[in-house]
């Protein structure tokens, strides 16, 4: 039996994420491509999670204060019934959300939608943070930006945490955290536990 690769009338959608350390442009890449969108006349929605409050809680907002309005949700299931009659859905901080995400931005994207997402890939720890991973695995397009690490000024992949809480979770800017590349994220971990067990 020969199928068609789409039905007929139906429109593709896709995902697309956007991901790095903390001040490595997520957010600005995000707000640029929406943007882009509505500049072209298309219907866009943006999200947020209700917890991230840093600079605005109706905004998204990049470190270079640049902004687009945004809905703050709860969770990840809001997003189906408030993306109706959108074309493009916005998402920033998933690494905030539930891991129901990924399965919500694949449904999103199999009505039609073109979803971008943008997000911490690692936690302060170095490793996978939240929906992250999954949405890269299901992702059309990735784009990884890159930060300075402002000890050798290589690029910066890593998210250090200068302050002493042990939570996945901590909010915060140039006060908690600062990008590091690979090698100076390392040595500033053993720094710490050798400082810790001198205390």
């Amino acid at each position: 039996m020969f199928l068609e690769p789409h039905f007929k009338g139906q429109r593709s959608g896709w995902i697309e994420v956007i991901c790095g350390s903390m001040f490595s442009g997520k957010t600005e890449e995000l707000i640029r491509r929406l943007k882009r969108a509505k500049i072209a006349n298309q219907k866009v929605e943006i999200f947020k999670p209700k917890i991230d409050t840093r600079y605005d809680s109706g905004k998204v907002v990049s470190h270079d204060e640049n902004s687009i309005l945004a809905i703050p949700v709860e969770n990840s299931q809001k997003l189906l019934s408030m993306s109706e009659g959108v074309s493009v859905v916005g998402i920033d901080e998933a690494q905030f959300f539930d891991m129901d995400l990924p399965d919500i931005c694949q449904r999103l994207a199999l009505q039609g939608k073109r979803v971008i997402i943008a997000g911490l890939d690692m936690d302060f720890r170095g490793k996978p943070f939240g929906p992250m991973p999954h949405l890269l695995a299901v992702a059309e397009y990735i784009t990884k930006v890159h930060a300075i690490c402002q000890h050798c000024g290589n690029l910066a992949t890593h998210s250090f945490r200068l302050s002493g809480e042990s939570e996945t979770v901590v909010l915060g800017e140039k006060d908690h955290y600062e990008p590091r590349c690979r090698t100076c994220y390392h040595m500033g971990n053993i720094l710490s536990l050798k400082t810790e067990s001198e205390s």
